[in-house]
Protein backbone atom coordinates (compact mmCIF):
# COMPACT_ATOMS: atom_id res chain seq x y z
CA UNK A 1 0.00 0.00 0.00
CA UNK A 2 1.68 3.33 -0.93
CA UNK A 3 1.36 6.21 1.20
CA UNK A 4 -2.01 7.82 0.36
CA UNK A 5 -2.49 10.68 2.74
CA UNK A 6 -1.11 14.28 3.37
CA UNK A 7 2.28 14.89 3.42
CA UNK A 8 4.65 14.46 6.94
CA UNK A 9 5.08 18.12 6.64
CA UNK A 10 1.10 19.12 6.19
CA UNK A 11 0.35 16.57 8.40
CA UNK A 12 2.43 18.33 11.55
CA UNK A 13 0.73 21.49 10.64
CA UNK A 14 -2.81 19.84 10.17
CA UNK A 15 -5.81 21.26 12.12
CA UNK A 16 -8.81 20.58 10.29
CA UNK A 17 -12.29 22.05 11.63
CA UNK A 18 -14.19 19.47 13.33
CA UNK A 19 -17.57 20.13 14.59
CA UNK A 20 -17.55 19.86 18.86
CA UNK A 21 -21.71 20.13 20.47
CA UNK A 22 -21.96 23.09 22.26
CA UNK A 23 -22.94 21.14 25.44
CA UNK A 24 -19.89 18.40 24.75
CA UNK A 25 -18.49 19.25 28.38
CA UNK A 26 -22.42 18.96 30.23
CA UNK A 27 -23.38 15.91 28.13
CA UNK A 28 -19.80 13.87 29.32
CA UNK A 29 -20.12 15.66 33.01
CA UNK A 30 -23.69 14.06 33.04
CA UNK A 31 -22.98 10.93 31.71
CA UNK A 32 -19.53 10.15 34.11
CA UNK A 33 -21.51 11.80 36.63
CA UNK A 34 -24.60 9.17 36.51
CA UNK A 35 -22.20 6.35 36.30
CA UNK A 36 -20.35 7.43 39.74
CA UNK A 37 -23.48 7.76 41.04
CA UNK A 38 -24.59 3.96 40.17
CA UNK A 39 -22.44 2.96 42.38
CA UNK A 40 -21.01 -1.31 42.52
CA UNK A 41 -17.92 -2.64 43.89
CA UNK A 42 -15.01 -3.41 42.66
CA UNK A 43 -14.24 -7.54 43.12
CA UNK A 44 -10.56 -8.42 42.76
CA UNK A 45 -9.50 -12.52 43.05
CA UNK A 46 -6.14 -13.65 43.20
CA UNK A 47 -5.61 -16.19 39.91
CA UNK A 48 -3.91 -19.35 39.88
CA UNK A 49 -1.27 -19.06 37.35
CA UNK A 50 2.20 -20.77 36.10
CA UNK A 51 3.33 -17.69 36.68
CA UNK A 52 5.88 -17.20 38.98
CA UNK A 53 6.78 -13.60 39.02
CA UNK A 54 3.79 -11.85 38.78
CA UNK A 55 0.48 -11.96 40.50
CA UNK A 56 -2.74 -11.92 38.84
CA UNK A 57 -6.00 -10.95 39.37
CA UNK A 58 -9.65 -11.54 37.90
CA UNK A 59 -11.03 -7.60 38.41
CA UNK A 60 -14.86 -6.99 37.81
CA UNK A 61 -15.49 -2.89 38.36
CA UNK A 62 -18.85 -1.16 37.70
CA UNK A 63 -18.80 0.27 34.65
CA UNK A 64 -21.29 2.65 32.28
CA UNK A 65 -24.73 2.29 34.25
CA UNK A 66 -23.14 0.24 36.88
CA UNK A 67 -22.68 -2.71 34.76
CA UNK A 68 -20.36 -5.31 35.58
CA UNK A 69 -16.97 -5.30 33.44
CA UNK A 70 -14.03 -7.29 33.69
CA UNK A 71 -10.23 -7.00 33.59
CA UNK A 72 -6.81 -8.63 34.41
CA UNK A 73 -4.49 -7.05 36.89
CA UNK A 74 -0.17 -8.00 36.91
CA UNK A 75 1.33 -6.88 40.12
CA UNK A 76 4.96 -8.14 40.18
CA UNK A 77 5.65 -10.04 42.73
CA UNK A 78 7.24 -9.41 45.71
CA UNK A 79 7.01 -5.75 44.63
CA UNK A 80 6.85 -2.64 47.31
CA UNK A 81 3.75 -0.66 46.44
CA UNK A 82 1.47 1.46 46.35
CA UNK A 83 3.00 1.14 42.49
CA UNK A 84 2.81 3.24 39.58
CA UNK A 85 -0.33 1.80 37.24
CA UNK A 86 -0.71 1.16 33.77
CA UNK A 87 -4.56 1.33 32.47
CA UNK A 88 -4.73 -0.45 28.82
CA UNK A 89 -7.35 -0.36 26.41
CA UNK A 90 -7.81 -3.27 23.78
CA UNK A 91 -8.38 -3.07 20.29
CA UNK A 92 -11.53 -3.55 18.08
CA UNK A 93 -13.12 -6.77 18.43
CA UNK A 94 -10.76 -8.36 21.38
CA UNK A 95 -11.46 -9.07 24.63
CA UNK A 96 -9.34 -9.34 27.80
CA UNK A 97 -7.96 -12.85 26.61
CA UNK A 98 -6.37 -15.11 29.23
CA UNK A 99 -4.09 -14.26 32.45
CA UNK A 100 -0.79 -14.99 31.12
CA UNK A 101 -1.08 -12.84 27.60
CA UNK A 102 0.60 -9.93 29.04
CA UNK A 103 3.26 -9.65 30.62
CA UNK A 104 5.62 -6.67 29.67
CA UNK A 105 4.21 -3.95 31.94
CA UNK A 106 4.30 -5.89 35.31
CA UNK A 107 7.39 -7.35 34.25
CA UNK A 108 8.38 -3.34 34.13
CA UNK A 109 7.58 -2.81 37.54
CA UNK A 110 4.28 -1.39 36.85
CA UNK A 111 0.96 -2.56 38.33
CA UNK A 112 -1.24 -3.18 34.97
CA UNK A 113 -4.57 -3.46 34.50
CA UNK A 114 -6.02 -4.23 31.08
CA UNK A 115 -9.82 -3.86 30.69
CA UNK A 116 -11.90 -6.40 28.50
CA UNK A 117 -14.68 -4.60 25.44
CA UNK A 118 -17.91 -5.12 26.69
CA UNK A 119 -19.80 -6.96 23.96
CA UNK A 120 -16.89 -7.45 22.04
CA UNK A 121 -14.15 -10.40 22.26
CA UNK A 122 -14.83 -12.39 19.35
CA UNK A 123 -13.39 -10.80 16.55
CA UNK A 124 -9.81 -12.16 17.45
CA UNK A 125 -7.14 -13.44 20.34
CA UNK A 126 -8.61 -15.36 22.77
CA UNK A 127 -11.94 -14.40 24.05
CA UNK A 128 -13.62 -11.92 26.20
CA UNK A 129 -16.20 -11.99 28.97
CA UNK A 130 -18.08 -8.74 29.53
CA UNK A 131 -22.11 -8.59 28.01
CA UNK A 132 -23.20 -4.95 26.80
CA UNK A 133 -26.31 -5.52 27.89
CA UNK A 134 -28.30 -1.84 26.42
CA UNK A 135 -29.68 -2.48 22.93
CA UNK A 136 -29.95 -0.40 20.21
CA UNK A 137 -31.68 0.51 17.10
CA UNK A 138 -31.00 -0.83 13.38
CA UNK A 139 -27.11 -1.16 13.38
CA UNK A 140 -25.08 -1.94 10.27
CA UNK A 141 -22.53 -5.15 11.01
CA UNK A 142 -19.85 -4.69 14.01
CA UNK A 143 -19.83 -1.81 16.95
CA UNK A 144 -19.90 1.33 15.26
CA UNK A 145 -23.52 2.14 14.27
CA UNK A 146 -24.68 0.58 17.74
CA UNK A 147 -27.19 3.04 18.90
CA UNK A 148 -25.86 5.70 16.19
CA UNK A 149 -29.31 7.45 15.99
CA UNK A 150 -28.55 9.51 19.59
CA UNK A 151 -25.58 10.30 21.44
CA UNK A 152 -27.25 8.90 24.30
CA UNK A 153 -27.78 5.71 23.20
CA UNK A 154 -24.56 5.27 21.19
CA UNK A 155 -22.31 2.28 21.84
CA UNK A 156 -19.14 4.45 22.61
CA UNK A 157 -20.70 6.19 25.31
CA UNK A 158 -20.54 3.60 27.10
CA UNK A 159 -17.29 1.95 26.32
CA UNK A 160 -15.64 5.26 27.21
CA UNK A 161 -17.46 5.49 30.54
CA UNK A 162 -15.92 2.23 31.34
CA UNK A 163 -12.74 3.48 30.88
CA UNK A 164 -12.71 6.03 32.91
CA UNK A 165 -14.37 4.03 35.60
CA UNK A 166 -11.37 1.64 35.16
CA UNK A 167 -9.26 4.10 35.99
CA UNK A 168 -11.32 4.91 39.16
CA UNK A 169 -11.25 1.36 40.04
CA UNK A 170 -7.48 1.15 39.95
CA UNK A 171 -6.68 4.29 41.65
CA UNK A 172 -8.70 2.68 44.47
CA UNK A 173 -6.45 -0.57 44.88
CA UNK A 174 -4.27 -1.19 47.54
CA UNK A 175 -1.45 -2.10 45.46
CA UNK A 176 -2.13 1.41 43.16
CA UNK A 177 -0.33 4.69 43.87
CA UNK A 178 -3.39 6.50 42.54
CA UNK A 179 -1.27 9.70 41.75
CA UNK A 180 0.94 7.47 39.08
CA UNK A 181 -1.52 6.56 36.56
CA UNK A 182 -1.10 6.10 32.87
CA UNK A 183 -3.63 4.85 30.23
CA UNK A 184 -2.91 3.66 26.85
CA UNK A 185 -4.04 1.20 23.71
CA UNK A 186 -3.76 0.78 20.37
CA UNK A 187 -6.53 1.44 17.61
CA UNK A 188 -9.37 1.36 19.47
CA UNK A 189 -7.86 1.00 22.51
CA UNK A 190 -5.96 4.54 21.30
CA UNK A 191 -9.30 6.22 21.18
CA UNK A 192 -10.72 4.41 24.52
CA UNK A 193 -7.51 5.99 26.00
CA UNK A 194 -7.50 9.94 24.23
CA UNK A 195 -11.03 9.61 25.58
CA UNK A 196 -10.35 8.78 28.86
CA UNK A 197 -7.44 11.47 29.15
CA UNK A 198 -9.73 14.04 28.05
CA UNK A 199 -12.55 12.75 30.99
CA UNK A 200 -10.06 12.15 33.78
CA UNK A 201 -7.75 15.07 35.55
CA UNK A 202 -4.35 14.17 37.30
CA UNK A 203 -3.06 11.38 34.53
CA UNK A 204 1.03 11.19 34.00
CA UNK A 205 0.78 9.77 30.71
CA UNK A 206 -2.02 8.81 27.57
CA UNK A 207 -0.18 6.95 25.21
CA UNK A 208 -2.53 6.45 22.44
CA UNK A 209 -1.21 3.80 19.56
CA UNK A 210 -2.32 4.56 16.24
CA UNK A 211 -5.82 5.34 17.78
CA UNK A 212 -9.09 5.03 16.10
CA UNK A 213 -12.01 7.12 16.57
CA UNK A 214 -10.63 10.61 15.41
CA UNK A 215 -11.60 13.26 12.89
CA UNK A 216 -15.02 10.64 11.49
CA UNK A 217 -15.59 12.79 9.16
CA UNK A 218 -12.41 12.55 7.01
CA UNK A 219 -11.69 9.05 8.36
CA UNK A 220 -15.27 7.37 6.11
CA UNK A 221 -14.31 9.58 3.28
CA UNK A 222 -10.74 8.81 2.75
CA UNK A 223 -10.83 4.95 3.80
CA UNK A 224 -12.77 2.07 2.71
CA UNK A 225 -11.35 -0.41 5.10
CA UNK A 226 -13.42 -1.66 8.59
CA UNK A 227 -14.40 -0.50 10.94
CA UNK A 228 -14.74 3.33 9.52
CA UNK A 229 -16.39 1.80 6.42
CA UNK A 230 -19.15 0.16 9.16
CA UNK A 231 -20.84 4.20 9.08
CA UNK A 232 -20.50 4.27 5.43
CA UNK A 233 -22.22 1.30 4.94
CA UNK A 234 -25.09 2.29 7.25
CA UNK A 235 -25.35 5.38 5.90
CA UNK A 236 -25.67 3.55 2.05
CA UNK A 237 -29.02 1.82 3.40
CA UNK A 238 -30.35 4.81 6.12
CA UNK A 239 -30.10 7.46 3.39
CA UNK A 240 -30.54 11.02 4.51
CA UNK A 241 -29.33 10.35 8.21
CA UNK A 242 -25.79 11.91 7.38
CA UNK A 243 -26.66 14.71 9.73
CA UNK A 244 -28.14 12.98 12.77
CA UNK A 245 -24.96 10.16 12.44
CA UNK A 246 -21.87 12.69 12.22
CA UNK A 247 -23.76 14.71 15.31
CA UNK A 248 -23.68 11.85 17.31
CA UNK A 249 -20.15 11.24 16.44
CA UNK A 250 -18.74 14.02 17.31
CA UNK A 251 -19.35 13.51 21.42
CA UNK A 252 -17.16 10.34 20.69
CA UNK A 253 -14.76 12.29 18.21
CA UNK A 254 -11.10 11.69 19.59
CA UNK A 255 -9.93 15.56 18.41
CA UNK A 256 -12.81 16.98 20.98
CA UNK A 257 -11.22 14.65 23.54
CA UNK A 258 -7.41 15.74 22.33
CA UNK A 259 -8.45 19.27 23.32
CA UNK A 260 -8.97 18.60 26.71
CA UNK A 261 -5.50 16.49 27.32
CA UNK A 262 -3.79 17.53 30.52
CA UNK A 263 -1.54 15.01 31.38
CA UNK A 264 2.22 14.24 28.97
CA UNK A 265 0.80 12.38 25.66
CA UNK A 266 3.06 10.00 23.56
CA UNK A 267 0.93 9.17 20.09
CA UNK A 268 2.26 7.30 16.93
CA UNK A 269 1.47 7.14 13.44
CA UNK A 270 2.19 5.04 10.56
CA UNK A 271 2.28 6.58 7.15
CA UNK A 272 0.87 3.57 5.27
CA UNK A 273 -2.29 2.91 7.54
CA UNK A 274 -5.52 2.92 5.91
CA UNK A 275 -7.52 2.00 8.89
CA UNK A 276 -6.40 4.67 10.92
CA UNK A 277 -5.11 7.13 8.33
CA UNK A 278 -2.35 9.32 9.60
CA UNK A 279 -4.34 12.68 9.29
CA UNK A 280 -7.08 11.67 11.87
CA UNK A 281 -4.26 10.98 14.06
CA UNK A 282 -2.28 14.03 13.74
CA UNK A 283 -5.94 15.85 14.15
CA UNK A 284 -6.03 14.46 17.43
CA UNK A 285 -2.18 14.97 17.80
CA UNK A 286 -2.50 18.52 17.03
CA UNK A 287 -4.99 19.15 19.03
CA UNK A 288 -3.68 18.33 22.76
CA UNK A 289 -2.80 21.60 24.31
CA UNK A 290 0.44 20.16 26.46
CA UNK A 291 3.75 21.02 25.81
CA UNK A 292 5.32 17.59 27.03
CA UNK A 293 3.91 15.64 24.24
CA UNK A 294 5.65 13.95 21.35
CA UNK A 295 4.38 11.56 18.04
CA UNK A 296 6.64 8.30 16.80
CA UNK A 297 6.01 7.89 13.15
CA UNK A 298 6.31 4.81 11.34
CA UNK A 299 6.65 5.73 7.48
CA UNK A 300 6.85 2.51 6.03
CA UNK A 301 4.11 0.57 8.50
CA UNK A 302 0.36 0.03 8.00
CA UNK A 303 -1.79 0.01 11.33
CA UNK A 304 0.76 -2.60 13.02
CA UNK A 305 2.52 1.05 13.64
CA UNK A 306 5.44 0.31 15.89
CA UNK A 307 4.64 -3.32 18.10
CA UNK A 308 7.56 -3.80 20.04
CA UNK A 309 9.59 -1.06 18.80
CA UNK A 310 6.63 1.46 19.98
CA UNK A 311 6.29 0.07 23.45
CA UNK A 312 9.93 0.55 24.42
CA UNK A 313 9.59 3.82 23.22
CA UNK A 314 6.72 4.01 25.78
CA UNK A 315 8.57 2.35 28.43
CA UNK A 316 11.13 4.98 28.51
CA UNK A 317 8.59 8.00 28.25
CA UNK A 318 7.09 6.10 31.82
CA UNK A 319 10.33 6.21 33.27
CA UNK A 320 10.60 10.09 32.90
CA UNK A 321 7.18 10.58 34.17
CA UNK A 322 6.30 8.03 36.69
Amino acid sequence: MPRFDLSPADLSTYHPDVAEPADFDDFWTGTIGAARAAGGEVVVIPVATPLTLVDTYDVTFPGFAGDPVKAWLWVPRGADGPLPAVVEFNGYGGGRGLPHERLSWANAGYAHLFMDTRGQGSGWGSGGETSDPHGSGPAASGFMTRGIDDPATYYYRRLFTDGVRAVDAVRGLPQVDPDRVAVTGGSQGGGIAIAVAGLVEGLRAVMPDVPFLCHFERAVGLTDADPYHEIVRYLRVHRGAEERVFRTLSYVDGVNFAARISAPALFSAALHDMICPPSTVFAAYNRVPVADKAIEVYPFNEHEGGQSYQWLVQAAFLRERL
